[in-house]
């Protein structure tokens, strides 16, 4: 499974972004997606996720701010980003469990400007 991200970028705090996350080489949906996040000098801590039964869970620094989504048939995944605070800025990886087995993307950076 390989997963490609994109949308991530600078935006000034208030703003919003979507970050999307396509995977590939499966031919059945994934088991899980979602997102981590890794700040400079921090751990990488799980933003958001969902498994293809629909079962999801945000972090509390994020509920009612993000909002995740997936497209099963694609094998797709996103965040929508709201009202973004600085300290939401961080590399977002897009994650994968399937089979057993993590993947994870190259990491897209978010940038939020006070």
């Amino acid at each position: 499974v390989q997963l490609v991200e994109s949308g991530g970028g600078l935006v000034q705090a208030g703003g919003s972004l979507r970050l999307s996350c396509a995977a590939s080489g499966s031919r059945f949906s994934i088991n899980f997606m979602g997102w981590y996040r890794q700040a400079p000098g921090k751990q990488r801590e799980l933003v958001a996720g969902m498994t293809s039964g629909g079962s999801a869970n945000l972090a509390d620094s994020v509920k009612g701010r993000f909002t995740l989504s997936r497209d099963n048939a694609k094998n797709m995944v996103y965040l929508q980003m709201n009202s973004l605070k600085p300290e939401d800025t961080a590399v977002y990886y897009c994650n994968a469990i399937h089979g057993g087995i993590d993947y994870w993307g190259q990491g897209t950076q978010v940038t939020v400007s006070s």
